[in-house]
């Protein structure tokens, strides 16, 4: 009898065991179950950026390069013309020339036209909703509404709201103030204009020039080149083993719409774009001293960001040899036909009298009558508009950090 009570008891651990046993791996398993439908979900990450993108240089691009590494889909709002008139006043580049600029960078993986330039409610919902974006992005640089308030407040409030750095040594302000002291050919009479905008542009700032006054040479900026900047622009990769490669230079001075767009054609052309990009030396020999408006490192940068550029030689030499054809396996050479200076077909010097005389040299249709030129003068030829545009920015912030400072009772 002990025996068999003892075989019984055994019996009933056993099955006990096997019970509870199964009632674990049950309840793992469907936990497993529930587990799955979250993995199927997954999607990838989309962030919000938007801005003016007015006179578009490397400090936009390096803004859209960290905010796209905070998600996987950068989606990017390119404020409309009426809305900047009406918050900052008239913008230097229209909308259709921005809208060039911000699809050619090649952190962008999709563009909405005409976007507010504050964050409201509806659009916010419409972000999330229609768009699917997880995260609206800026700079820790303020954006204030002419009311004085932060443009930003109703995506901070709901906490989808996440900041980047803003890129120290460049702003749209500041290349105006260069634009501004690159123009010569203003009469005596207009130099109190020309001055007054200068202090407008400049934020008060006092910049040396190259040739140590003040009142000649190319305006040197705050920018620092570094290594790791330019590797963070870089593609990093070469041209494959069988790849056509197609060469193109210029000074690419102030990065705009026509620059892209004659890019984008290049590229087209072959299977890799090398870009070379001249020394600022080479730019004022045959443009004047008043030339380059940005260094060569700020071009480079510019130049690196688009999408349709592969490679960039940073310093390329003003004429095209048989070295260089050879060294950079270079199957053609191409030029647009709009540029600041055309003539060099005339010229004795000419730059591609190699590639002509090899049969690799293609002059191409510029798809934008835009140069350099084009931008500044537009600059000049709205100078009270800007003016006043500036002196707005500028009561906006004062009002905004005054606000600050009485909150938090400093």
């Amino acid at each position: 009898m002990g025996s068999e009570g003892e075989n019984g008891q055994l019996s009933s651990r056993i099955l006990a065991s096997w019970l509870i046993g199964g009632l674990v791996i049950g309840v793992s398993l469907l936990g497993f179950n529930f587990a799955l439908p979250k993995n199927r979900r997954k999607r990838p990450i989309r962030v919000y950026m938007d801005g003016c993108f007015d006179m578009m240089h490397y400090g936009h691009c390096n803004a859209l390069r960290q905010a796209r590494a905070l998600g996987d889909q950068l989606v990017v709002g390119v404020v409309s013309d009426a809305e900047i008139i009406a918050n900052k006043g008239p913008p230097v580049t229209p909308l259709s020339e921005r809208m060039i600029m911000v699809s050619a960078v090649k952190w962008v993986d999709e563009v909405i036209p005409d976007a507010p330039y504050a964050i409201t409610e509806d659009f916010m919902r419409k972000l999330f909703d229609e768009y699917n974006i997880d995260y609206i992005i800026h700079g820790d640089d303020p954006c204030i509404l002419p009311d004085g308030t932060d443009a930003y407040a109703l995506a901070k409030k709901v906490g989808r709201y996440k900041q980047i750095k803003r890129t120290e040594g460049v702003s749209s302000t500041d290349i105006v103030g260069r634009m501004l002291l690159c123009v010569r050919e203003r009469s005596t009479g207009d130099s109190h204009n020309r001055s007054s905008l200068q202090r407008q542009f400049s934020h008060g700032h006092s910049h040396k020039s190259e040739d140590g006054g003040s009142g000649s040479g190319t305006r040197l900026s705050h920018f620092l080149p570094t290594s790791r900047r330019i590797v963070q622009f870089s593609n990093g990769k070469g041209p494959g083993q069988d790849a056509r490669v197609v060469y193109i230079d210029g000074a690419f001075d102030l990065f705009h719409a026509g620059h892209v767009e004659i890019l984008r054609l290049a590229r087209g052309l072959g299977d890799f774009l090398l870009v070379g990009i001249h020394t600022d030396q080479t730019i004022s020999a045959n443009r004047g001293a008043h030339r380059p408006i940005m260094n060569l490192h700020e071009r480079s940068l510019g130049v690196l960001a688009c999408r349709y550029a592969d490679e960039v030689i940073i310093g390329a030499p003003w004429e095209v040899s048989k070295d260089m054809i050879t060294t950079f396996n270079i199957s053609l050479v191409v030029h647009g036909t709009v540029a600041e200076d055309n003539d060099f077909l005339k010229d004795k010097r000419n730059p591609y009298s190699v590639p002509i005389s090899l049969g690799i040299f293609k002059l191409l249709e510029s798809p934008l009558d835009i140069t350099t030129s084009t931008i500044i003068k537009r600059i000049v030829s709205n100078h009270e508009a800007y003016q006043r545009r500036n002196e707005k920015k500028a009561e906006s912030e004062r009002r905004y950090y005054e606000d600050k400072s009485y909150v938090s009772g400093d």
